[in-house]
């Protein structure tokens, strides 16, 4: 009796404790749990109306990239706040990620909260920033910058032509599902990088036509260094980036890309998709093998929520 005790009663006595233990919850509510505990949050900041119609939709663009977002299927909760940064700084209590699309400059949404942006740093919250919101003042506000996507649109040294650029992609998480193609945008370039490009992870890039240097030389238009980097030593320019931040920094993740000018080309699929994965990518939620399941917006949808202008 002993050894049956031992041998055999103990460990099938265990094994049903086990599985009573496994049997307690459903598989639909198991599901259910996972679901409630690995969603990631992503707040987007749209700045206010600015530029033509068409041009800067900043709360248009959030919200048509928060939907597709929030229809993909992904463990992700997307929420838009608009009109700058929220005056009640509770949207952002849980946020993984915290992506921005606005004007930049001195009227940057971050210029009075840089504290809060390092603190987001600190934390590891991703942070992405889109069009103009990757140009800040140098100083500081650049620093901070620096530290939370690995680069920025610096005056007089960056510039923000417009031409047709053409992209062949690396691999990345970010590039999944993403085919090498062309589009006409403001694309910035010479972007202000962190030291030897630490961390950064080139996503987008492109050998600017000497077209876009004829304007002469100005805060956003044009100045010797950059004439020197693409008209003599031919260097690839950076458009979009990917930043793993070191451990130094608290680690997390940040992105910079400096498309978006023109609201139509949210509806080219390359062009949105590859946004869509790297603000997820920055939440920390696994791209998949095909990308951030997104459709192609219809005219309603494209011109749902735009400014009036």
């Amino acid at each position: 009796m002993n050894f049956l005790s031992r041998g055999i009663l103990f460990p099938l006595v265990l094994a049903l404790c086990t599985a009573g233990a496994w049997l307690t919850l459903s598989p639909t509510d198991a599901v259910a749990q996972t679901k409630i505990e690995t969603k990631k949050k992503i707040v987007f900041v749209a700045g206010n109306p600015s530029h033509a119609k068409g041009e800067h939709e900043h709360r248009a663009g959030c919200m048509l990239l928060a939907d597709q977002l929030n229809k993909s299927g992904l463990p992700v909760e997307a929420v838009v706040v608009t009109d700058g940064w929220p005056q009640d700084a509770s949207v952002f209590d849980g946020a993984a990620a915290v992506v921005i699309y606005s004007d930049g400059g001195s009227g940057h949404p971050a210029m009075r909260q840089l504290q809060v942006m390092r603190a987001m740093i600190e934390k590891g919250v991703g942070i992405g920033c889109i069009h103009y919101a990757v140009e800040i003042p140098a100083g500081e506000a650049g620093d901070t910058m620096l530290d939370g996507i690995g680069g920025y649109f610096e005056m007089n040294w960056s510039v923000n032509p417009h031409w047709d650029a053409k992209f062949t992609l690396p691999e990345h998480e970010i590039t999944r599902g993403i085919d090498a193609f062309s589009i006409r945008d403001e694309w910035y370039y010479h972007m202000r990088f962190r030291k030897e490009m630490e961390g950064i992870k080139p996503i987008l890039s492109d050998l600017p036509p000497n077209e876009t240097l004829t304007r002469g030389d100005g805060p956003h238009s044009g100045n010797p260094h950059v004439r020197a980097a693409v008209q003599e030593r031919k260097e690839l320019q950076h458009v979009m980036w990917a930043f793993d931040r070191p451990k130094s920094l608290g680690g997390g993740r940040g992105f910079g890309f400096t498309g978006g000018h023109f609201h139509k080309n949210w509806q080219h699929d390359d062009h949105r998709r590859v946004v869509l994965n790297a603000i997820t990518w920055i939440a920390g939620v696994e791209v998949p093998a095909d990308g951030v399941p997104s459709p192609t917006p219809d005219e309603a949808a494209m011109q749902a929520n735009l400014d009036a202008k």
